[in-house]
């Protein structure tokens, strides 16, 4: 019986997730295979640089999610207010409430982040330059908004791994109710 192609979202779906359990370095062929039921050839196919070309997909991948879901309503909302809900709604979506690590920052602080390195850079630039933007849109000095929107993609990058570190998911909605707070977003009821 003739095996079926993976679809490539779910495929590097699972890449992704292999990654996040065990790093980038602790991710073997044999992990990979074992998760998306392909074997070291076929993985090659898809991914002739290997592991590093699959992380570097991984990363665009979620680079792409982010540029849609979160990048974009900051971007282009004609409410900037509402943009950054959206923002802060769809980062708590994607991260699941504190349960899952943010794979781009976990590059960041592993032993190949210069492998990827630009990628990163990239990526959280994009996200505080996007929230500076909304901010300043919606009222606040553009040195006010800069340090604004660092000091929250700070707040959720450190919540996602404080909350992993005490077992307490609370963590991360805490630190979202306080930069929702910070960013000038009225209380959620």
């Amino acid at each position: 019986m003739r095996r079926i192609a993976p679809d490539r979202d779910q495929l590097l779906g699972t890449v992704a997730e292999v990654f996040r359990e065990h790093g980038y370095e602790g991710a073997s062929l044999a992990l990979i295979g074992g998760a998306t039921g392909l074997g070291k050839g076929s993985l090659y196919h898809f991914f002739p640089g290997g592991k590093e070309e699959m992380a570097r997909a991984v990363i665009t991948h979620i680079d792409g999610w982010f540029a849609d879901n979160v990048f974009a309503p900051l971007r282009d909302s004609g409410d900037p207010l509402a943009g950054i809900e959206q923002m802060l709604e769809a980062t708590d979506s994607y991260f699941r409430s504190g349960r899952r690590v943010c794979l781009i920052g976990a590059f960041a602080l592993d032993d190949s982040r210069d492998l990827f390195a630009g990628q990163i850079r990239d990526y959280f630039g994009r996200w505080v330059t996007h929230l500076a933007g909304a901010l300043v849109r919606s009222g606040r000095r553009p040195d006010e908004a800069s340090e604004l929107a660092e000091e929250a993609v700070a707040a959720i990058q450190g919540a996602l791994t404080l909350a992993r570190a005490a077992s307490d998911l609370d963590v991360f909605s805490r630190a979202l109710r306080r930069s929702r707070m910070r960013l000038g977003l009225p209380a959620k009821i």
